[in-house]
């Protein structure tokens, strides 16, 4: 194993161990496609580091495996998360997460799961999507006292621009693959959010739950990270 200037060379890896100081969190693995013995060694290379340790889109049977080598690692199954390290300090604003159905649920906890491991207050609003507003309209108190919120959505996304309007916060939107055919996997959702007439509204990948919880808190810590370089 080679050490370079600001990362650390495994061969087939090269792990950015700057990152906390550039960005303010380590490196987070992505687990799909990579073979299991790589992801074992990125894996360990980071926890043993003390950095934090997380992991997105994490099979329960990868887990067990990583599991063996790192005890400390942490599962959300329904996240499929999986994370190590000591706990930030919870500072910032709340940020909400909100999904308009419970099929949005998983991608939710994905990006509340992220929110928490960065150190942020986080509560969940779920099942209150279009088809029923009133479920919406009634949790008002709640949408208004958040200082981010993440909007989850499928079908035809429409979520993420009604609660705009009901806000004056950012709203992170995240279009998932929920649907049926004309929903083209999370692209109708995707085109709603991305042409939704309520400003303040910016929206991340299809399924992207960790991608928007970052966003997220990067918005809510904003103030504490300086002028950046």
């Amino acid at each position: 194993m080679r050490t370079g200037k600001g990362f650390c060379d495994l061969g087939f890896a090269k792990i950015d161990t700057d990152r906390p100081q550039r960005r303010g969190f380590a490196e987070v693995i992505y687990c799909p496609g990579k073979d299991r013995l790589h992801l074992k060694k990125i894996a360990e290379k980071i926890a043993n580091s003390g950095q934090k340790l997380l992991l997105t889109k994490l099979e329960k049977s990868t887990f067990l495996f990583l599991k063996k080598s790192i005890p400390a690692l942490k599962y959300n199954q329904l996240a499929k998360i999986g994370y190590a390290g000591r706990p930030q300090t919870l500072s910032g604003g709340l940020v909400l997460v909100v999904s308009a159905g419970t099929a949005d649920i998983p991608i939710a906890e994905e990006a509340a799961q992220t929110l928490e491991v960065m150190g942020n207050r986080v509560e969940k609003l779920y099942d209150v999507g279009v088809a029923g507003v009133h479920r919406l309209m009634s949790n008002l108190d709640k949408l208004r006292k958040a200082q981010v919120i993440v909007v989850v959505a499928g079908m035809e996304g429409a979520l993420a621009s009604l609660i705009s309007g009901l806000v004056k916060v950012p709203i992170v939107a995240v279009p998932t693959s929920c649907g049926y055919g004309s929903s083209f996997s999370g692209l109708s959702a995707l085109l709603t959010m991305l042409n939704g007439c309520s400003p303040g509204v910016g929206a991340v990948n299809i399924d992207n739950g960790f991608g928007a919880g970052y966003l997220a808190s990067l918005i809510n810590h904003a103030g504490s990270f300086g002028t950046g370089g």
